[in-house]
């Protein structure tokens, strides 16, 4: 299938695609014509790639993670351990960033509707 198609399939943009392709995510086949040419596995591949995107790793993770996968999930298999730690930090780390994100609203929560003490600077 031709990158049109496989963009219809997977919602993906064109643009997307490439950019998958140029971070070594996506592998087609070249044509003589220079057309790009994708096979059945790579609609599996493209969603797989959107899920770990959308978990907010990069590509580089990406690209470890994807020869792990077993099946038409992001499950991963057995054969790669070692990424169980990486992705466990990386949750933690995104732990971290809610707990921050959840402090920030409250302050902001706790200043609505209250006027600053007169006189008062804000601090920085």
């Amino acid at each position: 299938m031709r990158i049109g198609e496989l963009s219809r399939r997977t919602s993906a943009s064109r643009r997307s695609l490439r950019y998958y392709e140029e971070q070594g995510l996506l592998i087609p086949k070249r044509l003589p014509n220079g057309y790009r040419e994708y096979d059945e596995h790579s609609v599996t591949t493209v969603r797989r790639i959107q899920i770990l995107l959308s978990a907010g790793l990069g590509t580089s993770a990406v690209a470890e993670i994807l020869p792990c996968t077993v099946d038409d999930s992001v499950v991963l298999s057995g054969t790669c351990p070692e990424l169980i730690d990486g992705l466990a930090k990386e949750r933690r780390r995104i732990d971290t960033t809610i707990d921050d994100l959840i402090a920030a609203r409250d302050i902001l929560d706790s200043l609505v509707g209250r006027p600053l003490h007169a006189g008062a600077a804000p601090s920085r």
